[in-house]
């Protein structure tokens, strides 16, 4: 983003007209690179081996699997797939836990909210374990006034159950409420149950694409959205 892209999104936000900023966590917060490369390479070769399977031929038919059932819970559920790949699957990630990181400027912006008075929501699709795993690699968790992940509703951010769910269980203000999400799908569903402001991730997985498709303006720092 521009110099003069930053000033345009700063200048289009009236913090004033803020009163609730949801987060999402996973590409968002966090860098994405660590989710990316534990479903995509860690856990293909750890099953690979598990079940002595050529590594191409483990990658292609977790894919499958994989492919259908994302964006249901099933896809987001740690339990789920310890019981179908017969792995330990909490243990594989702390495997991997040195590349769990935070997206720049994430602390000066979650912190720049607490100080302006806001209400700020984790809302995450992570499983509650993987969820306790990343709270202790980046400690973020001191700046969230509530964490509420849909395992929690039992129904996916995809969802309008979920919003449904959340809306109920917080009862924020939709039309005075920002959220950020690297998932359109997500942001979709947010959209639909009235959610005034959103916003999307330009580089979820900082060794990955930039993504430049889809009708949501998109951050790739979240300094573009200070000062509050």
């Amino acid at each position: 983003m521009s110099d003069a892209d930053d000033r345009e999104l700063r200048q289009t936000i009236d913090w004033r007209a803020i009163d609730t900023v949801l987060l999402d966590l996973d590409g968002t917060l966090l860098d994405l690179h660590f989710d990316n490369y534990f479903w995509l390479q860690h856990i293909p070769r750890r099953y690979a081996e598990r079940h002595a399977l050529a590594p191409e031929r483990a990658r292609a038919l977790l894919h499958q699997r994989f492919k259908a059932l994302q964006g249901t819970m099933q896809w987001y559920c740690l339990d789920h797939w310890g019981t179908e790949l017969r792995l330990d699957i909490l243990a594989l990630k702390r495997e991997v836990q040195h590349l769990i990181a935070p997206r720049p400027n994430v602390g000066a912006f979650l912190s720049a909210l607490n100080d302006a008075g806001k209400q700020v929501v984790l809302t995450t699709n992570a499983h509650p374990h993987s969820l306790a795993l990343k709270m202790q690699r980046v400690p973020l968790q001191r700046h969230f006034d509530a964490v509420r992940s849909s395992h929690q509703y039992n129904c996916p951010k995809e969802s309008e159950a979920f919003w449904e769910a959340l809306d109920q269980d917080l009862e924020f203000e939709r039309s005075r409420t920002l959220f950020v999400d690297d998932n359109d799908a997500v942001l979709d569903a947010a959209q639909q149950f009235g959610i005034a402001r959103v916003f999307g991730i330009r580089q979820p997985d900082s060794r990955g694409a930039h993504i430049d498709r889809g009708p949501y303006r998109r951050l790739h720092d979240f300094k573009e959205l200070l000062p509050i």
